[in-house]
């Protein structure tokens, strides 16, 4: 193992080329902690949050990242075994110690998922934030049961198309939201029932379908969205508040019984590697190489690609999970 390792720096926010690639020494783990070489890492909607500033907790210069996945390279109190394939996120991974954009990244073991698997590390890379906040938002946010509704605002997101394909492996019925129309046959691939062009008023869509409205709703766009995904559920429905693509994520003079319809429920998902567990992880992964389940890749990035793939983000232009190959 080389002394010195390419990362991506930021000193602080700015612009995507703000972004800088440098060589740095390799961490040295120390007990309790696992050295893992980086074979790829997802972009993810918080990292851009830090990169523009709007993020608390940051200090600079940072390595930005709260996922990566890889093989272990060290591992002082003998948790993981050195060659051993393993998933990193969350736990401070990008913000309060470096994070995933580099060859090497250095995390506390409770934040790190053991898997097996021999699909292409561009697949391996997407999964683990986007299932655990899936999956998440599903099982704790949602409590999601099968054979209901889900309506999932801001559909064409690699959560949102995760949210999908877990939720038709549940028996659940799908409607999924996206502004373009070209990105239809995107989400019906997914697995979404209904794809509804979304318009800003998206309540009423959903109401032709299921006239008292969907069972459940996952809020992905933010709040300025979120009233009239509140209006889309039925009554005792529940909706799940986890995405802030809009970079919206706080409601003013927030008064419930106005802003909350009569008996509709509203929840919030946040969560860590504590909500991936090995066992889920390696069942996805298994499904995808059994191709029962899909892996919503969006594009997939060199190393030196990482101000093309933050501005693609930033921009939205490319529907589905964003990943970078070291």
């Amino acid at each position: 193992m080389t002394e010195t390792m390419r990362a991506v720096m930021l000193d602080g926010p700015g612009p995507p080329d703000a972004l800088v690639i440098r060589d740095i020494p390799v961490p040295e783990p120390v007990a309790g902690w696992v050295l893992i070489r980086v074979r790829a890492f997802g972009l993810n909607r918080s990292e851009l949050h830090m990169r523009l500033g709007l993020a608390e907790g940051v200090t600079f210069p940072r390595v930005p990242g709260i996922e990566a996945t890889g093989v272990v390279a060290e591992c002082p109190g003998g948790e993981f075994t050195p060659g051993q394939q393993v998933a990193a996120l969350m736990g401070g991974m990008g913000r309060a110690f470096d994070g995933g954009y580099a060859d090497y990244t250095c995390v506390p073991v409770s934040q790190v998922v053991p898997f097996r698997s021999g699909l292409d590390w561009a697949v391996l890379g997407a999964v683990p934030e986007m299932l655990q906040t899936a999956y998440g938002s599903l099982d704790v946010g949602l409590d999601a049961q099968p054979g209901q509704s889900i309506l999932v605002r801001g559909g064409t997101s690699s959560v949102g198309m995760a949210t999908a394909v877990l939720a038709k492996q549940r028996g659940m019925s799908v409607l999924a939201t996206t502004r373009d129309p070209a990105k239809r046959a995107v989400l019906t691939g997914a697995g979404a029932d209904y794809v509804l062009i979304d318009d800003g008023h998206v309540a009423a869509q959903v109401r032709q379908f299921f006239p008292h409205g969907a069972d459940t709703a996952l809020e992905l766009v933010g709040t300025p969205t979120l009233p009239d995904t509140l209006r889309s559920v039925r009554v005792h429905g529940v909706v799940c508040f986890t995405g802030m693509l809009s970079n919206q994520w706080t409601v003013r003079d927030f008064y419930p019984i106005d802003y909350l319809p009569r008996g509709v429920r509203l929840t919030a998902y946040g969560g860590g590697a504590a909500d991936l567990p090995s066992r889920l992880l390696q069942g996805f992964l298994d499904s995808v190489a059994a191709r029962t389940a899909v892996v919503p890749i969006g594009h997939v990035y060199r190393f030196d690609q990482i101000v093309q793939a933050h501005a693609d983000m930033e921009a939205n232009r490319v529907s589905g999970k964003l990943v970078v190959l070291t």
